[in-house]
């Protein structure tokens, strides 16, 4: 059935009765695919019907639908054109992980961060309103996103405009919901019918001229809907509520979203799916085949690197595991990346220091700043991307005070097939201008750990950026050992040229220096830069290249220029790092090579240099004339 299916217009062909096997063949579909690329799958598996009864009963594009993150949009991406473009899921130049508006009309917003959906698809509903275009606008956000307080404010917000927005909250892991059974799915009948809301609506009207009967009657409807169903704080923010319904049912799904697309203002459609649905290994284990690399479609067993090695995201759990047995003080918050940021032996070990805010960046900054004011030693570990987030918080309520926070910052540069969305090319861009913040780049997983103590028992906020996988070096001892701040190494010692390295890519530039007997420097500190080693190198060689993978505007190279201006330096320069735009989804090899930050990139790079440029020349005075 699926092979009829090539856009959703396909699906509005076929008959209630035969959705059922879509969904079949869907699933087996998915499965099939993802096993062969990996990629994010248990989330996918649970909105296969959901998916279905939407483009069944919307008439996409036209209507809208906004997937929030993406991670759940895979069963979408097939249903709309893009059957065959699974089989080059998130590889060089193949289909996006994530929604692109610049891959197909059915992607109406581009998402790779949570809980984003409910404000676009509110702005999209006053935009299509302001332009007389009669159309609905839906969006599908998960019950982990909704906590968020973006989506809070969004759906603050739509209540109070009244605007005719539906927004579907995809509950997957029964943690706002009762159980979903017969009762509740005929309660959601009957509220999204348009008997019901005819006589609700007509039944408000006539009693507007007994203002008391009618507050009466609205607090009595509240009251009994509140006993059977958690409707009251979506009722409250302006919603008509509708659930929870059973998210696999696809003739339940089907009457409801009809019954809802009849009515109008902001609608909330409360689904209870389950994750990995119809996938046994992912309905056992939903956070492992969250997002998954490749695997056997008939047993579930995920095809593992026999050689792989421990990663800096293992190196950075056990040094937080040592140093919570060492300090008491220390405590470790998360916004729900426990496992993504090597928390769960912590999280095991030490409940009672763990704190996990859920998808909520801003809150997991500040909160972190009050523990400090008290004396805790609060450790926050994120992704560099979900850092963004809380930028203001990082400034404002940390930086600004002085605060001792430490700050482990995983999956800085590029993270291979999550593309742009997950990318960590920023952070030393955005962090680099803000006061009373040490800035540190591990070169190997040895040089994290040194790092990680530093920023520790620094006090005040020090923030040490490391990259995803497991880079080069071995894993450190479980010594304490520190760093002088502000210093930086020189590996080796060649001629004309020395190689400024800010992190992890130093190994990529020793190849080059070893073959061109180059000098080779891992700087170690973004902030405070090794100014006296800075000098030093621009009085010893004719030429000074910075090398980072981070982006150029704004970067270390950009912080190592400044102070060679402001100190009127005699040296040649030259910045290698992430050029102005957003690198698409491939391998991290595959993208450092793109930009010219692998072995070979750096190699041309330096002999580009060495021919284009004459040596530094020293100037006496009977040289200079006017």
């Amino acid at each position: 059935m699926l092979e009829q299916i090539n856009l959703p217009t396909d699906l509005r062909q076929l008959t209630s009765e035969q959705l059922t096997e879509v969904a079949a063949d869907l699933r087996q579909f998915l499965i099939k695919s993802v096993s062969q690329t990996g990629g994010h799958l248990a989330a996918g598996l649970g909105v296969i019907e959901l998916t279905i009864a939407l483009h069944y009963v919307f008439n996409t594009p036209e209507d809208r639908l906004i997937w929030d993150v993406g991670h759940q949009a895979y069963p979408h991406k097939i249903l709309t054109g893009r059957k065959a473009e699974m089989a080059n899921l998130r590889l060089q130049n193949g289909m996006s992980g994530f929604l692109k508006r610049n891959e197909s009309i059915y992607d109406t917003f581009g998402a790779g961060h949570s809980s984003t959906s409910i404000s676009a698809a509110l702005g999209m509903a006053i935009a299509s309103r302001q332009q007389n275009q009669s159309r609905e606008v839906i969006a599908i956000i998960g019950d982990a996103s909704i906590s968020s307080g973006m989506a809070f404010e969004a759906l603050n917000h739509a209540g109070s405009i009244d605007e005719n927005l539906i927004v579907i909250l995809n509950d997957n892991d029964m943690s706002i919901s009762r159980p979903v059974g017969a009762i509740s799915q005929y309660l959601a009948r009957i509220l999204s019918s348009r008997f019901y809301n005819n006589m609700r609506d007509g039944s408000h009207h006539m009693m507007r001229v007994f203002p008391r009967l009618l507050n009466w009657v609205k607090r009595w409807e509240e009251h009994m809907k509140g006993m059977i169903m958690p409707s009251t704080l979506f009722e409250e923010m302006g919603f008509t509520y509708i659930g929870p319904i059973d998210g696999h049912n696809l003739e339940l799904l089907e009457t409801t979203l009809t019954n809802i697309k009849a009515m109008k203002g902001p609608r909330f459609l409360h689904v209870v799916t389950q994750k990995g649905k119809g996938f046994e290994p992912a309905e056992g284990d939903p956070i492992t085949y969250h997002g998954v690399t490749p695997f056997d479609p008939a047993t579930g067993k995920i095809r593992k690197n026999p050689t792989s090695k421990t990663t800096y995201t293992q190196t950075f759990g056990r040094w937080l595991c040592d140093m919570a047995q060492k300090d008491p003080r220390l405590v470790a918050i998360t916004p729900a990346m426990c496992e993504g940021s090597g928390m769960v032996e912590f999280s095991q070990k030490y409940s009672s220091r763990y704190f996990d805010v859920g998808i909520a960046e801003q809150h997991c900054l500040t909160l972190a700043a009050g523990m400090a004011t008290e004396g805790a030693k609060p450790i926050i570990a994120i992704y560099s991307t979900f850092m963004q987030r809380a930028y203001d918080q990082l400034l404002h309520d940390i930086a600004l005070q002085k605060l001792d926070v430490t700050f482990a910052i995983d999956r800085a540069g590029f993270v291979g097939a999550d593309g742009e969305t997950h990318a960590g090319t920023f952070d030393i861009s955005y962090a680099r201008c803000i006061p009373n913040l040490v800035i540190m780049t591990p070169s190997s997983k040895k040089e994290c750990r040194l790092m990680l103590q530093t920023a520790y028992e620094y006090e005040g906020p020090a923030l040490v950026r490391y990259p995803r996988g497991s880079g080069e070096g071995d894993l450190a001892d479980s010594h304490f050992n520190t760093l002088e701040i502000g210093k930086g190494k020189i590996i080796r010692e060649g001629q004309k040229v020395a190689l400024m390295v800010f992190g992890s890519l130093l190994y990529n530039a020793q190849i080059v220096a070893e073959k061109l007997n180059l000098t080779l420097v891992d700087m170690r500190f973004v902030k405070p830069l090794d100014k006296s080693l800075i000098t030093k190198l621009c009085q010893q060689y004719d030429f000074l290249v910075t090398i980072e993978e981070n982006m150029l505007a704004g970067g270390a190279g950009s912080a190592v220029n400044e102070f060679i201006i402001s100190e009127s330096l005699n040296i040649q320069l030259l910045n290698l790092a992430i050029p102005d735009q957003f690198i698409s989804h491939a391998t991290q090899q595959q993208q450092l090579a793109s930009v010219g930050l692998d072995a070979l990139g750096i190699e041309n790079s330096v002999n580009a240099l060495l021919k284009t440029s004459a040596p530094k020349t020293v100037l006496s005075d009977a040289d200079i004339t006017f």
